[in-house]
């Protein structure tokens, strides 16, 4: 039956309205409540959000005074967290697991500027979990509830227990949810750190590693800067509050910002609130009208504040939207601006040597601001001129920076090298998430250039404008920047300058873990009837191939991206696509690294490549 408009009725009756119960509901939508789900490769997926959300409450027991050791095992994928704090109430153990909105946080008795407060986090990973188990020990007592699903298996109380007072959480992640997954130790040992920064005197041991910081976010800075800085950091610490901050010899603005030990990577209200205050004081310092962005050009600084009941403005609490620091209490601005006015005030008329020296940056950063401002104009004007989705860019429709779109963390943009590859890509992308961005031939060497080279030079200046870089990365328009060139000589030196012009201009795009490398298959084995294909990509995954498919095997070895059909690519940028993120390490600064590998030092390099070739044998066996 067709209605007035020739479409098809539907039908919608009493039948259509669902209630669903909350452990249903969390298992059907699990994006509300940990963001997206993920296979383990990014530092952002689900699973490292289930660990965060029980660690949390181990966290939240130590700034009550309470346990200052907490232990996390990860091994065959189940995750073992124990902390030696109080112990969940023994009656309450199966309510605070399993029953929704339960949590002992809402009336702030028993805590205070603690992250957890809905009652939601603990249950999320029970009912996302194929098995759970939480036990606490109190007094000489401990109960043990056991689930599946989210289902409770069983609830045991023991007396005459020995064993010390706290609360250990066990679970195995549901793969009917998330599919095939993996643990990046790596990942697990940054958000390790990050508690410990934030909680001097709180010890982690994850797998027997022991983890502690003494000097709070001083030790953060020191171990994440990444590049070379002009001053010894900036460490000022005061009641819910600690702030470290330098400048280095980059182009960018890069913060590391907490509440109540959680990683705030979207910023919110005390950031912008810390931002504003360290402009406003150090012209007030000077007595000078500086602009603002020449006084925090090339700033490097963490910020950690600890808020009453804070507000976040999603349940995975990155950005803090809380407008005071508790009810009744002072606002975030206030508070935040009248102690950096005072403290860094008082620092740097006891510390004449870094004034002068922060001085010397804002003169430089103001004069290079001039430099581009008259480049930029013209380019500007030509990236307008330019139709960008006409001859570089083919864009999708939904974008990073839609920040109320619930797909937005699917956005993405491939940096393609040739026609051939582009219109690959293009024709078996997503348009909703996934847009292309063309190169034309090799891009330029950057290192060692200004940042008006960027604006000189077309390949980068659209490329900033299709990112919409150019003035903050809070403006970024897709998630995942992904770099996809041919796995041959050009194309791994095409990687490497597009790594070196985000690394010399935008290292923010790497340090929020936005960069990262396509690896597409360099072999096809299939039988000759072509009824089964399997696609690898190294050597060893293509040996398991032709054995598995027997005697009568044809391989294909792909030389460029251009080969693969654009019914080929679908496979490997959709569900199934494998990605390398690009990482900075903290052992060695930007610009250290960019001079060794993209500087005049040939020899050197020459050198460096021979005594690390690592040739495998039947690839020898192949050439020779």
């Amino acid at each position: 039956m067709a209605n007035d408009n020739n479409k098809t009725a539907v039908e919608y009756t009493d039948k259509d309205i669902l209630t669903l119960e909350p452990r249903e509901q969390v298992r059907l939508r699990p994006g509300m409540w940990i963001g997206k789900l993920g296979d383990g490769t990014q530092s952002d997926d689900g699973i490292y959000t289930l660990i965060k959300e029980v660690v949390d409450n181990s966290v939240d027991e130590f700034t009550m005074g309470y346990g200052p050791l907490i232990e996390i095992t990860i091994e065959d994928k189940w995750v073992t967290i124990r902390d030696y704090g109080r112990g969940i109430p023994l009656d309450k153990v199966e309510a605070c697991v399993g029953v929704i909105n339960t949590s002992g946080k809402y009336d702030g008795a028993g805590y205070k500027k603690t992250v957890g407060l809905n009652g939601v986090g603990l249950k999320a990973v029970n009912y996302l979990s194929a098995h759970f188990v939480a036990r606490s020990v109190r007094e000489g007592k401990a109960r043990t509830v056991t689930f599946e699903q989210g289902v409770l298996v069983s609830n045991v109380l023991e007396e005459g227990v020995t064993e010390k007072p706290g609360t250990m959480i066990r679970y195995y992640v549901d793969e009917e949810i998330f599919g095939i997954y993996n643990y990046n130790l790596e990942y697990v040992e940054q958000k390790v750190k990050n508690y410990t920064y934030l909680n001097t005197g709180l010890v982690f041991r994850l797998n027997g590693k022991k983890f502690e910081s003494k000097n709070g976010l001083l030790d953060l800075l020191n171990e994440n800067l990444g590049e070379d800085v002009l001053y010894t950091p900036i460490h000022l610490k005061g009641q819910d509050i600690e702030i470290a901050f330098t400048h280095g010899t980059g182009y960018n603005e890069t913060y590391f910002s907490f509440v109540n030990s959680q990683h705030t990577t979207q910023g919110g209200t005390h950031q912008t609130a810390f931002k504003d205050a360290v402009a406003k004081t150090i012209k007030e310092f000077f007595k000078k009208d500086y602009d603002p962005s020449d006084v925090r050009g090339s700033i490097i600084a963490a910020v950690s504040v600890s808020v009453v009941e804070p507000e976040f403005e999603s349940q995975t609490k990155i950005k803090l939207s809380s407008k005071n620091m508790g009810p009744g209490l002072l606002s975030v601005r206030q508070f935040v601006g009248d102690f950096v006015k005072q403290e860094l005030d008082n620092y740097l008329h006891m510390h004449s040597e870094t004034a002068t020296i922060i001085s010397k940056k804002i003169a430089e950063n103001e004069k290079e601001r001039k430099a581009i401002s008259v480049v930029q104009k013209k380019s500007r004007e030509i990236a307008k001129k330019v139709s960008l989705n006409n001859k570089k860019l083919r864009d999708c429709k939904i974008h990073y920076c839609d920040t109320k779109n619930p797909r937005k963390e699917e956005s993405m943009i491939f940096i393609t090298e040739g026609l051939s590859a582009s219109g690959s890509i293009t024709a078996s992308r997503d348009v909703q998430t996934q847009a292309v961005f063309s190169l034309r031939g090799k891009p330029k060497n950057c290192y060692g250039e200004s940042k008006a080279f960027v604006y000189k030079n077309e390949e980068f200046n659209l490329l900033q404008a299709a990112l919409d870089i150019e003035e903050s990365i809070d403006n970024l328009r897709y998630n995942k920047i992904i770099i996809a060139t041919d796995a041959d000589v050009d194309g791994m030196h095409i990687r490497l300058l597009m790594m070196s012009f985000f690394l010399q201009f935008f290292p923010d795009v790497i340090r929020q873990n936005h960069l990262f490398v396509l690896q597409t298959p360099l072999f096809r084995v299939q039988n000759k009837q072509q009824t089964k294909v399997i696609y690898c990509y190294n050597e060893e995954e293509k040996q398991r191939a032709m054995e598995e498919i027997g005697a009568n095997y044809e391989v294909t070895r792909f030389k460029g991206l251009g080969e693969i059909s654009s019914t080929e690519f679908k496979e490997f940028i959709g569900p199934k696509m494998r990605l390398e993120p690009v990482k900075i390490s903290a052992e060695e600064p930007i610009l250290t690294m960019l001079e060794f590998y993209m500087g005049s030092n040939t020899p050197e390099r020459q050198e460096f490549i021979v005594d690390n070739l690592r040739i495998e044998a039947d690839y020898v066996d192949e050439i020779l």
